[in-house]
C-alpha cells in the first residue's frame, strides 16, 4: 500500500506547526509556500521583539477572544501559553515574561526560533516547496503555480494555512476566497483587525505631530476603558492602545460612519484636580505653558487639545480640565487591509467539521488566521495559530487513520 502523504499549503505558524504534528505521527508531509522561504509574516512580527504569548490567567486569557471564545477554548486549553512556552523550550529558545504578562524569548528574536524549528521539521521527514503558490483544484489534484510553471500534486489529505489579507506583500493575499467559495465553503468577508484609523488631521498637527507618540493616556469606545499608548500618524492613528478597541471602532463606522475614542490625556489626575490646577493664576504665561506647568500637559498632548477643542474650551479651567479628561477623536475609517496587523471574517467555523475540516470539501483542513475570528494584539493571536495549526494537524491524521 502506498504510504501517506499530508500537503500542507502555507508556511507561517499554523501552517508549521500543522506539519509538526502530522509528521509527529510518522507520515510524510509537504510544506508548500507561495514566498521564497517560509515564516516572512512570522520573521516581520518579531522585528521589534517576538511577542509570542501571554502570562494572564487562563480564564482571562480566553476572554480575549470575545465570540471565537467558545471554538476556541478546547484548542487553547490543549495547546496554550503555558505549552507554548514549553515547545519554545524544547527548541532550545528560552522565554521570559515582561512586567505587561506578555511573553518574549529572552534574544526578543524570532530567527532563532524559526531556524530551530525547521532544523526539527526537516529532521522529521518535512520536505519544503517554495514559490508554490495554490490556485485550486484540478478534479482531486491540487494545482500550483509556480515559476517552471503549473504544477499538480496527489495528496491524501490537505491542510490550508493560507493567512488572511493583512500584509500581502509577505504572502496573505486572500487569494483563496474565490477557490473556497466555489466549493460551496461559507467565507465571512475580510475585514481589518488589529488595524490603524484615519482621524483627518489639520496639516498643521499632522506636519508638527506625524510620528509622535501618546504615551500614558486612557481610551473608552462606549463602556470599554484602557490605557497604554499610541502613535500618531500622517492621517490618523495607530498603535497597541488602538489596536485593543480596533473591532468596535471598526465596527461602529460601519454602522454608523464614524466611530467615537474618548481620552483621558491624564488618566492619574481628577477632574477636579486639574479644574483646581488649572485654576491657579498664570499670570503673563501663556495657556500652553500654564498647561504645561500645572497639569504637565505638552508637547503632542497639548497639540491635540488644540486640535479637538473649540477656542472656548481654553477660557474656563472647568471646561479645560474637561476636555483634557475626555477628549473626543472621531474616527473616519479603518486604515486598508493590506496595512493590518490581521484580519477578521475568513472561513466560518460553521462550514467545518470535526476536526477543522471543510465539510464540502472532505479531507480538507482549515488553520489559521483563514478562519473567521480575531483577537488583539499581545501575544494572543499567535497563541491561537499555533493551537489551530496543531489541531488542523491532528485532524487530518485522525481522517487518515479512519
Amino acid at each position: 500500500m502506498k504510504p501517506n502523504r499530508v500537503a500542507v499549503i502555507g508556511g507561517g505558524p499554523s501552517g508549521l506547526m500543522a506539519a509538526e504534528a502530522i509528521a509527529a505521527r510518522g507520515i510524510a508531509v509537504d510544506v508548500f509556500d507561495a514566498m521564497p522561504s517560509v515564516g516572512r509574516k512570522f520573521l516581520m512580527a518579531g522585528k521589534s521583539g517576538l511577542n509570542l504569548t501571554h502570562a494572564e490567567p487562563f480564564p482571562q486569557f480566553l476572554n480575549r477572544f470575545g465570540a471565537a471564545r467558545e471554538v476556541l477554548a478546547p484548542l487553547l486549553a490543549e495547546f496554550g501559553p503555558v505549552e507554548l512556552r514549553d515547545w519554545a523550550a524544547s527548541l532550545g529558545i528560552a522565554t521570559f515574561v515582561g512586567s505587561s504578562g506578555r511573553v518574549f524569548p529572552t534574544d526578543f528574536k524570532a530567527a532563532p526560533l524559526l531556524r530551530a524549528w525547521l532544523r526539527r521539521l526537516r529532521a522529521n521527514g518535512v520536505t519544503f516547496h517554495m514559490r508554490h503558490r495554490f490556485r485550486g483544484w484540478n478534479d482531486r489534484a491540487l494545482v500550483f503555480e509556480t515559476p517552471g510553471g503549473a504544477v499538480e500534486v496527489a495528496a491524501d489529505a490537505v491542510v490550508l494555512a493560507l493567512g488572511g489579507a493583512s500584509w500581502p506583500r509577505l504572502g496573505s493575499d486572500a487569494a483563496w476566497v474565490p477557490l473556497l467559495a466555489e466549493r460551496g465553503v461559507a467565507i465571512a468577508p475580510l475585514r481589518p483587525a488589529n488595524c490603524g484609523f484615519d482621524v483627518g488631521w489639520s496639516p498643521h498637527f499632522r506636519d508638527r505631530f506625524a510620528g509622535e507618540p501618546v504615551k500614558a493616556v486612557g481610551l473608552l469606545v462606549g463602556g470599554d476603558s484602557s490605557r497604554g499608548e499610541f502613535v500618531i500618524t500622517a492621517t490618523g492613528i495607530e498603535g497597541s492602545a488602538v489596536y485593543a478597541h480596533a473591532a468596535a471602532l471598526r465596527d461602529a463606522i460601519a454602522a454608523g460612519g464614524s466611530a467615537a475614542l474618548v481620552l483621558d490625556l491624564a488618566p492619574d489626575r481628577s477632574l477636579d484636580r486639574l479644574a483646581a490646577e488649572l485654576a491657579a493664576p498664570r499670570g503673563s504665561r501663556s495657556v500652553s505653558d500654564h498647561l504645561r506647568r500645572r497639569c504637565g500637559i505638552t508637547g503632542v498632548k497639548a497639540g491635540l487639545l488644540r486640535e479637538c477643542l473649540k477656542p472656548e474650551d481654553f477660557e474656563t479651567p472647568q471646561r479645560l480640565a474637561a476636555g483634557i479628561k475626555s477628549l473626543t477623536l472621531t474616527l473616519q475609517a479603518p486604515r486598508p487591509i493590506a496595512e493590518a496587523i490581521s484580519t477578521a471574517g475568513g472561513v466560518a467555523f460553521a462550514a467545518l467539521a470535526g476536526h477543522l475540516m471543510l465539510r464540502a470539501v472532505p479531507g480538507v483542513f482549515c488553520a489559521g488566521e483563514m478562519l473567521d475570528w480575531e483577537v488583539t494584539t499581545g501575544g494572543y493571536l499567535l497563541t491561537a495559530c499555533f493551537a489551530l495549526g496543531r489541531a488542523a494537524g491532528r485532524g487530518a491524521v485522525a481522517w487518515l487513520v479512519r
